[in-house]
């Protein structure tokens, strides 16, 4: 998303320079400058902590930034970035040491139970909420409250080759998972491809995420009313079905070692008719550079079941302030800043708005009008990672059950019930 806001900060720059000159017209003898003009005028310095890699780049952000200070000359700000990997560690053990925290959707009830972050609910207009993609907004919430502002906005889609499936005789694109089961076989039956389907359900977060999504298309969750609910039949089928796909060779078998970026080199040389993957894949999928399938490249919203139409996690990230910020007034207002409009409007290229609004903006839809109409139907299926403390526990277990399942070594019914049992008697307290 890229640039508008100079020329409007520039006039509100000029507009407090001539009330500045107006006061000064009058003698200091006569009227003392008042207790709070001179607090208004005190230099704030606020140190914000970001990632390093996926959605906005490092130059977007320093560029707002510089523009904010530009703005706001009273307020410095001091961005770090550091790779994701290590982003929840360092607000952890430091949360204390940043007042604008860039915080992962399944994070926030657990930073919320360390007493991490600032309860910003009464900060957010209604209006402001109906503007906002729920799921987006939800994944900011704890109990009841929001304690943050949804600023990235991603999800997963279905990728597939148009090529493949013009080849094939396949119409239409598959619209549930049974669909994408009998296209996948029509392929492989006519040899088009040996392995239609790649996924990346490697042991890592990446499985915990495409579980929680196939899953919710199936009308399953892992956690309600705050209690596991793993073993459910729902959950059980779409483990089923996940198994199943490799059994049949429809799945690359290699899927269970790999993650994102590896799902995006077998699309892009051409060794899979199907993938599900995060935006980003869309356009370094029709980059010369990095893909043998340029303009062969489709994309739609992830398939689903009679229960549910789809269902996408969620893989946005919001900005959030922490409770021992000395400066939480500023703080939220370079929060407003990062997360308004007009930056989410000139940045649309490298991360899609959270404002339902911008999506009706040409100078939005403009940059990329194939994947601005899918987003705009999948962004109202988006379920997220379980919203409890102990996730990140859970996540790992989930891996490990959902991956012994995959490989053949456990039965859907058996991985699922020995993991309630786990989290149950060890993680969910």
């Amino acid at each position: 998303m890229k640039k508008k806001l100079a020329a409007v900060l520039n006039v509100c720059a000029a507009a407090g320079l001539l009330a500045g000159c107006a006061a000064s017209t009058t003698p200091a003898a006569t009227a003392p400058e008042k207790k709070e003009d001179s607090q208004k005028k005190e230099s704030v310095s606020l140190n914000a902590i970001f990632m390093k890699q996926a959605g906005y780049s490092e130059e977007a952000i320093k560029e707002a930034v510089d523009a904010f200070i530009k703005a706001n000359p009273n307020i410095k700000v001091e961005a770090t970035f550091v790779p994701y990997e290590a982003l929840e560690q360092k607000i952890l053990v430091g949360g204390g040491s940043y007042d604008v925290m860039l915080i992962d959707a399944p994070w926030t009830a657990k930073f919320v139970k360390a007493n991490l972050l600032l309860d910003v609910t009464g900060k957010v207009s209604d209006a402001e909420r109906g503007d906002i993609f729920e799921g987006a907004l939800s994944a900011m919430r704890a109990d009841g409250k929001l304690y943050g502002m949804p600023w990235l906005n991603d999800v997963k889609y279905l990728f597939y080759n148009k090529e493949m499936l013009e080849k094939a005789g396949i119409a239409a694109v598959p619209k549930t998972w049974d669909e994408l089961i009998a296209a996948s076989k029509t392929l492989k039956e006519k040899q088009i491809v040996e392995h239609p389907i790649v996924w990346s359900w490697k042991q890592a977060e990446a499985l915990s995420v495409d579980f929680t999504m196939i899953a919710g298309s199936f009308g399953g969750e892992f956690v309600k009313d705050g209690k596991p609910t793993i073993q459910t039949p729902e959950n059980v089928e779409a483990l089923a079905f996940m198994q199943k796909s490799i059994k049949d060779g429809l799945t690359n078998p290699s899927s269970v070692e790999y993650l994102e970026e590896d799902v995006r080199g077998v699309f892009s040389s051409g060794k899979a008719a199907f993938a599900l993957n995060w935006t980003y894949m869309y356009d370094m999928a029709n980059d010369p550079k990095e893909s043998k399938v340029v303009g062969k490249v489709g994309i739609a919203a992830v398939p689903g079941t009679a229960k549910k139409p789809s269902a996408t996690t969620n893989g946005g990230m919001g900005l959030a302030i922490s409770k021992k910020s000395k400066h939480p007034d500023e703080a939220w207002k370079f929060i407003q800043f990062l997360s308004s409009k007009e930056f989410q409007k000139k940045h649309a290229q490298n991360a899609l708005p959270i404002w339902k609004s911008l999506f009706n903006d040409s100078a939005v839809s403009g940059t990329n009008p194939q994947l601005i109409e899918v987003s705009k139907k999948q962004y109202e299926h988006i379920v997220n990672r379980a919203q409890v403390p102990w996730y990140g526990q859970f996540s790992t277990e989930l891996q490990v059950s959902v991956h012994q399942a995959l490989l053949d070594k456990a039965t859907p019914q058996k991985a699922l019930d020995d993991l309630q049992a786990k989290v149950v008697k060890d993680i969910a307290k």
